[in-house]
């Protein structure tokens, strides 16, 4: 039986994804292993939309920033960060710890980040070589327009480096039509496995970069990856368990269909919005923004969300994520990505009216 297990990542896992986990071990230099590695990447590819490299490590979302940062930068490069939250935050701050100029363009948190905004920006830095965006702010339920956003870095020659930890396989992808250098996720989110895997999609501008970055890189190092990874074997010893969730998770997308994956998407994110609205309650995401994989909540004034979450949990079963950094105890946080239908979404939200109505 499916539990309510609402957090906005990990999410639940289905039981074909946990079989898969159990196949036995096979050589990961092996025949059966390169076939098998071979066609995962390439349905990986089919997901992002697009024709160029997409590879996985092992490790968590977290991973694909410095990813970003150590293979397509040098030290005292400079980038412009779109931060209106937790996630947008944390990318200009690993930028930063490495030795990047990380100019930050800040919102309040909620907001979104319109295309003028950025033409703003980039035109205070004509210096930064790259924008770092996110895409989805799990923190607060807001899509930021990326394609929008891709289209004004394109224009002055930056390269775009994007956050899809909480977006990808689940919110409309376009990769190769939205001209993306680089863009990440994590396993734990829409893809419905288990933590562990950082995905990566690379363009052809960002392995130009490639060549010309300084950073001194190891694990993280793309080139070596993408070399091997062509031949269906990796640098380093790969995750095969969660290598085989993933694939068989990939395949679960593509037999329902991309479009369909990302229609339903969009029927959970509109249930749970009208289900929230209707109890009175405010979204924290700026209105034409919400995410269709999360939506955050405002609580009423006097309101604990850890207490709201906690009750929720022990008088429903259900799980949900309270909020970040200052609104930790502000709002809560649902998610509908993955592995969920609207039955899930329809006892959710009846727990919480219970608590919240």
């Amino acid at each position: 039986m499916k539990s309510n297990f609402r957090l906005p990542g990990p999410t639940a896992v289905p039981p074909q994804v946990y079989d898969a986990m159990q196949r036995e071990m096979v050589p990961h230099r092996g025949a059966e292993f390169v076939a098998f590695y071979r066609s995962m990447l390439e349905r990986l590819q089919r997901i992002h939309k697009t024709e160029s490299d997409v590879l996985v490590w092992p490790g968590s979302g977290s991973a694909g920033w410095e990813i970003a940062i150590t293979n397509f930068l040098s030290p005292g490069d400079e980038t412009v960060a779109l931060v209106a939250g937790e996630f947008g935050d944390r990318f200009a701050l690993v930028a930063g710890k490495l030795g990047v100029v990380a100019h930050r363009v800040e919102l309040p948190w909620g907001s979104a980040f319109h295309p003028e905004i950025l033409a703003t920006a980039l035109g205070a830095h004509p210096g930064a070589k790259a924008v770092c965006l996110t895409h989805n702010e799990t923190s607060t339920g807001v899509t930021h327009p990326i394609g929008e956003l891709a289209a004004v870095a394109r224009e002055r020659g930056m390269l775009t480096f994007v956050d899809g930890v909480s977006s990808v396989a689940g919110i409309p992808v376009d990769f190769d039509g939205w001209d993306i250098d680089y863009m990440m996720s994590g396993s734990q989110k829409a893809w419905m496995c288990p933590p562990g895997v950082t995905i990566a999609a690379i363009g052809p501008r960002a392995w130009d970069a490639y060549e010309r970055s300084t950073f001194p890189k190891f694990f993280w190092d793309a080139g070596p990856m993408r070399e091997m990874s062509a031949q269906g074997i990796t640098p380093t010893t790969p995750p095969v368990s969660l290598d085989y969730a993933l694939d068989t998770a990939a395949q679960m997308i593509e037999a329902e269909g991309l479009e369909h994956v990302f229609a339903r998407h969009a029927d959970l994110g509109a249930q749970t919005r009208a289900g929230i609205e209707a109890l009175g309650l405010e979204l924290v995401a700026e209105p034409g923004f919400e995410s269709n994989t999360v939506t955050a909540v405002q609580m009423p004034d006097g309101l604990s969300a850890k207490l709201a979450a906690q009750r929720l949990l022990d008088e429903h079963g259900v799980t949900v994520a309270t909020g970040q950094s200052h609104l930790a105890d502000r709002i809560i946080r649902i998610g509908h990505m993955g592995w969920v239908d609207s039955e899930d979404m329809d006892n959710c939200l009846a727990a919480v009216k219970a608590v919240l109505g």
